[in-house]
């Protein structure tokens, strides 16, 4: 799954410009910008809802392969001023740009993260629009999902505890580390949307706050419905031990190589 290696491919547009992996498509020295528009898929029947997020995400069935397109929306009060716009700072530090790097840095890792296919950018003045195109996950449901089935057991707590260890020594911050951006695939966790997401300093002040985000996501979402008593011994529990093992054997590694 990580042999293929992320070719990055810039192309200009009218409004602003396309970074694209050039070994994703048949066409590898260019990506239609159409391929970035909802309506262009909906059109051939080829897309449909993604569920989770802030509506900006649907599923495609494109020529080049099942994917998600997400066009990046701002949430909370500041979306009701600035919408989808984002203040432009350069084109590296826009969102979808922003993301496609981290990802296709991950992805060459060999951590589990969707492979990034295509950003882009659009701007418009002191401002810009934003969209990212990545593989979708096979066969998976999300971690909100299983909660909602009350199938987060002891075994799945301790995957997921382990996979953001390996996320989390390896220096990568995850600004929303939440139930639906959790995904479980045949018993493999993958960690998806890394909007803002940064490559940091390993250390326990951030990594204990992404913890924290994750458990407060799970007990809004009705993970403690027996109590959260029974939640921390059936599930929270033993995710911190999984993870607190994996942390342990990542430091030892890391000493005998010193």
């Amino acid at each position: 799954m990580f042999d293929a290696m992320i070719r990055a491919q810039r192309q200009t547009t009218p409004d602003g410009s396309i970074v694209f992996d050039a070994t994703a498509t048949a066409q590898a020295h260019r990506f239609e910008p159409d391929w970035f528009e909802a309506a262009h898929w909906l059109a051939q029947g080829r897309a449909q809802n993604a569920s989770g997020g802030r509506g900006g995400a649907i599923y495609l069935d494109a020529p080049f392969g099942r994917c998600v397109l997400r066009h990046y929306r701002r949430g909370g009060m500041v979306a009701r001023v600035m919408g989808d716009r984002y203040l432009w700072t350069g084109a590296e530090r826009t969102r979808g740009f922003a993301e496609f790097a981290l990802l296709a840095e991950l992805h060459g890792r060999g951590l589990r993260v969707p492979a990034p296919v295509a950003a882009r950018y659009r701007r418009h003045g002191a401002h810009y629009r934003a969209d990212l195109i990545t593989r979708r996950i096979e066969g998976a449901s999300n971690l909100a999902e299983l909660v909602a089935r009350d199938r987060c057991d002891a075994d799945v707590a301790a995957r997921v505890g382990e996979t953001v260890a390996e996320f989390h020594t390896a220096g990568v911050f995850h600004a929303d580390l939440n139930a639906h951006n959790v995904l479980l695939a045949d018993d493999t966790v993958w960690l998806v949307d890394f909007d803002r997401g940064q490559i940091r300093a390993p250390t326990r002040d951030w990594q204990l706050a992404n913890l924290a985000r994750l458990r407060r996501s799970l007990l809004k979402l009705g993970a403690a419905r027996d109590g959260e008593p029974a939640f921390d011994r059936t599930c929270w529990n033993p995710l911190m031990a999984a993870y607190e093992r994996r942390v342990e054997s990542a430091l030892a590694q890391s000493g005998a190589h010193t």
